[in-house]
């Protein structure tokens, strides 16, 4: 496939701008009315969710996965993890050869991250399976999905990770940052976060965001622009105040940063409409047997 133009951000980041991929893509979310949500990987459904009726203002999604996902990269044998290289962009290269992964026309953001906030991985690190719910009502969630079951702590390919752990050549998991579910999904590395974890530590990371699109940020630019000149025009009418070149000095760099920075902003993954709408959702929904808020 056609590879995307990149731009480095930082030491351990970069954007990959695709093309000639309008969408939808082979892993997608589909929505259809009533807060029905679905994650789709080609034709099987991966993820039920819908907004729970009872909660404080939208602050709630129950969620049921089923099984057959597939991850969008190749599996990382033993050595290629010993093996230095920059990870953003390996995996970046892999998302653009996939048959299975999320990307479409725009920017996409992969950076490397090794901290997080304590609750990410331990409290709301969803480490049960098919079913759970989302509870934002606590001033936001920001926890882990798993697409799949996890293994056991003690399993043959975790314990063999929990080496590379150890000795710090374990290869990051890969995350999908998705605003709207308010935390990350797991599209690679579910044993190697089990065996990062196991042994006591965070899971290295590398994070899938989308970026701004850009008739968004180019209107936020034009907005930002006005606003600077408005208050040039208000420094001019006192030319002869001492810190008025001060202070204009400073408006110009500031101006000059913040329009540099917002092609990098951070955006959401776009949902398509559900074929066959809310009929389809309850369909598939009766028949794994999911119950959700007063359905």
């Amino acid at each position: 496939m056609r590879r995307g133009h990149r731009e480095q951000t930082t030491a351990s980041g970069l954007i990959v701008r695709v093309t000639d991929r309008p969408g939808p893509p082979p892993l997608r979310f589909e929505s259809a009315d009533g807060g029905r949500l679905l994650l789709r990987q080609g034709d099987r459904p991966l993820l039920l969710g819908r907004d729970d009726p009872e909660g404080c203002s939208r602050e709630g999604l129950y969620t049921h996965r089923l099984d057959g996902y597939r991850s969008p990269l190749p599996p990382i044998r033993s050595a290629r993890m010993r093996e230095p290289g920059n990870w953003p962009h390996q995996y970046a290269r892999w998302l653009e050869d996939s048959t299975d992964g999320p990307l479409y026309d725009g920017r996409w953001i992969l950076s490397e991250r090794r901290t997080f906030p304590l609750y990410v991985w331990t409290g709301d690190f969803v480490r049960d399976w098919p079913a759970h719910y989302l509870d934002w009502c606590a001033g936001g969630w920001q926890g882990v999905i798993p697409l799949r079951p996890l293994s056991a702590p003690d399993a043959a390919r975790v314990k063999a990770y929990r080496g590379h752990a150890r000795e710090g050549t374990l290869a990051p998991v890969l995350l999908w940052w998705v605003p709207f579910l308010d935390g990350w999904l797991i599209l690679d590395g579910h044993d190697r976060a089990v065996a990062a974890l196991a042994e006591g530590g965070t899971p290295p990371c590398v994070v899938l965001e989308r970026g701004q699109d850009d008739r968004v940020w180019r209107e936020t630019a034009d907005v930002v622009t006005a606003r600077h000149r408005e208050h040039l025009r208000s420094l001019d009418a006192h030319p002869s105040d001492p810190g008025t070149e001060r202070r204009r000095t400073f408006l110009e760099r500031s101006h000059a940063e913040l329009l540099a920075s917002l092609p990098y902003d951070h955006g959401s993954p776009r949902s398509w409409p559900l074929p066959g709408g809310a009929v389809t959702w309850d369909d598939l929904a009766a028949r794994v047997m999911f119950q959700c808020g007063s359905d």
